[in-house]
């Protein structure tokens, strides 16, 4: 091996895990750009970054639950840019809230950064495990309204920071955008209709996973191809599912989120679980 093997010349060493042979990062363009149509189709129709979907086929591909978080942040970035523009031509985008989310997101998304650096990969499986099941039963129970908008006033303002702190806890230790509850959370509790949510979660998403993003790759925890590859081709696709949002009603959107998440809910599950018992018996988790 070269000295260079494994290093990105702009940014660094690549986070070791992936292969970097040809036939490695053959592999790594094609399942990228798979992963990076589907992620854009689900961030157009979901407002989310795709999070859920890349940290798991980066982590099957080699990455650590860390790296593969931090590397899927940045992924993120040109997903949730080409994803903005879709809705706001729509006028689906309230600015306010999503500046708001964001100061709240920005403070979040450090914590975030500083702790998936420093928590054992076990415990950042369960918490993704337990975060699918409370963004699922929401979406189960819950369904937005298509004409509503969000009443601004100080003590909205105040909580929209609030919630803005906590979605970015989340998105720095799971390599999420945070849309998947931040969505959910602006039709329950601040009234927005569900393309308004949509619209402007990813508003608030693309600074948060810039600025997260910036503290990952300083932390080296970020493989940059890897990034680039899938937020590229995401970023192509999510206008198409930004249009199938528009096309399907409320309730079928929420059906069409819960059967996805309820997919990831059950890999994930299966993966914690399997790690936990190797940890118990003193083997290490494949």
């Amino acid at each position: 091996m070269t000295e260079n093997d494994g290093q990105d010349r702009l940014f660094g060493p690549n986070p070791s895990g992936l292969d970097e042979s040809p036939h490695g990062m053959m592999v790594l363009v094609i399942v990228g750009m798979i992963v990076g149509m589907i992620v854009g189709l689900l961030s157009g129709m979901f407002g989310i970054g795709g999070g859920m979907v890349i940290v798991p086929v980066l982590v099957w591909l080699g990455l650590s639950q860390r790296h593969a978080a931090a590397t899927s942040m940045l992924a993120i970035v040109p997903t949730s840019i080409s994803g903005v523009i879709s809705y706001a031509t729509c006028g689906n985008v309230d600015w306010l809230a999503a500046l708001l989310l964001f100061c709240g997101m920005f403070v979040g998304g450090q914590i975030g950064s500083w702790l998936l650096s420093r928590l054992p990969e076990l415990v950042l499986r369960w918490i993704f495990v337990v975060f699918l099941v409370f963004v699922v039963f929401n979406q189960i129970s819950f369904v937005p309204s298509r004409d509503q908008h969000i009443a601004m006033s100080a003590l909205t303002g105040v909580c929209l920071v609030l919630l803005g702190v906590v979605i970015g806890i989340l998105a720095g230790l799971l390599g999420i955008g945070g849309g998947a509850l931040a969505v959910p959370a602006l039709s329950m509790l601040f009234g927005a209709s569900d393309l308004i949510a949509r619209g402007t979660s990813l508003l608030a998403m693309f600074p948060n996973s810039i600025t997260t993003s910036v503290a990952n790759l300083k932390r080296r925890l970020v493989h940059v191809k890897a990034a680039l590859i899938i937020g590229l081709v995401a970023a192509v696709t999510a206008p198409f599912g930004t249009w199938i949002a528009g096309a399907v009603s409320p309730r079928v959107g929420s059906i069409l989120f819960a059967c996805y998440l309820c997919v990831l809910l059950v890999r994930s599950m299966f993966v914690a679980v399997k790690a936990t018992r190797s940890a118990h018996t003193g083997q290490v988790s494949a």
